[in-house]
């Protein structure tokens, strides 16, 4: 037995050998690990306690046929699930019962990701699908002769009809986002040109809420590997949320800095920050602000028509770009993004 012993505990993934007497006869250093102990020579009963598992193995030592089950673990105080296949099979010392674990974990909460995705974006169509029906049903009734009530129920109805497009357009951006993920764009952006730009396309809308625009942008050019129309969202979307969560005669201040080495990147990179005013974010938010749909105030936000997506596409437009994004704020002073992107196409040796 010391043969296969020797065998398993190379393996990576959980194993166990339970013999005739219902003793377990070998388990490897993941198996170990996996039960919190060393439980070579004990009865399986006493070492996997699980009712199903149990089920399975007594029924394989009987009639010698294959079994699937689930055994739910712990690592840390995360659940963990595994899917254990139960095989019998015969060795020079006789028939043995193995037990192979494969950690499933990873699909589960990648699951569990999709089915709170679908929920959330359920949640966001179904407000706005709901007023939209309520007041059509209206117009169609009490207010069908209503020349004044019709104006007012159209223009919300348009602003309804905006959010969604502005959710759909949103989920179509991340979509995309993430399909692009692992493909590091190469195109030359000129950042420097393109921040300006940026604050011109957007002068009018800060100039809306009595917002100063300030730009410390170098004259001559930064230029980097990048793609151009997800560069401009990133900085469309910062720029937008300095605005939008400033305060009102407030001052919004974009940076950029010189090419040099970056510890955070590994090599010779740029920052792009963004500054405002504003009401500033609790720490306790902050970790949670890339997470698609999170929102420090659900209802501003909801209010000055954030979908809830824009960091989480700007978080992922960055990865793509092998950059970092850092988050800082203080409540009641103000916030900064800064966004860290990579001049080189290889980092530098140290």
């Amino acid at each position: 037995m010391s043969d296969a012993n020797a065998l398993i505990d190379t393996l990576p993934q959980p194993i166990l050998m339970v013999g005739q007497d219902d003793r377990i006869l070998g388990a490897n250093a993941a198996a170990r690990q996996l039960l919190g102990m060393d439980c070579t020579g004990m009865p399986y009963i006493t070492a996997l306690r699980q009712p199903a598992l149990l089920d399975a193995v007594e029924a394989t030592l009987k009639d010698g046929h294959d079994r699937t089950v689930t055994y739910l673990g712990n690592d840390g105080g995360l659940g963990t699930t595994f899917e254990v296949t139960v095989n019998s099979t015969t060795l020079e010392t006789g028939t043995v019962v193995v037990l192979s674990f494969q950690d499933l974990t990873a699909l589960e909460q990648a699951e569990d990701m999709r089915r709170d995705f679908v929920a959330n974006v359920s949640h966001e169509m179904r407000t706005p699908l709901t007023s939209l029906q309520g007041f059509i049903e209206t117009l169609r009734g009490p207010a069908k002769n209503d020349p004044d009530a019709s104006d007012r129920f159209l223009e919300i109805m348009e602003s309804e009809a905006g959010r969604m497009n502005r959710l759909v357009e949103d989920l179509l951006s991340l979509s995309r986002v993430e399909s692009d993920i692992r493909v590091r764009p190469t195109s030359r952006v000129y950042l420097n040109l393109l921040i300006n730009e940026v604050i011109a396309a957007l002068t009018p809308v800060a100039a809306a809420k009595d917002v100063s625009l300030v730009a410390h942008i170098p004259k001559h050019d930064v230029e980097i590997a990048g793609d151009r129309e997800q560069l401009w969202q990133v900085i469309s979307n910062l720029i937008e949320n300095a605005i939008k969560y400033g305060v009102e005669g407030g001052t919004a201040t974009i940076g950029l800095t010189e090419p040099e080495y970056d510890p955070a990147i590994m090599q010779d990179g740029v920052q792009i920050t963004f500054n405002d005013d504003g009401i500033g974010i609790p720490s306790h938010a902050i970790a949670r602000l890339t997470e698609r749909f999170y929102r420090v105030d659900s209802h501003r936000s909801r209010e000055i028509g954030g979908t809830g997506l824009g960091l989480a596409i700007v978080k992922h437009i960055i990865n793509r770009h092998r950059g970092r994004l850092r988050i800082s704020s203080t409540v009641g002073e103000g916030s900064e993004f800064k966004v860290i992107l990579p001049v080189e196409s290889t980092p530098k040796q140290q």
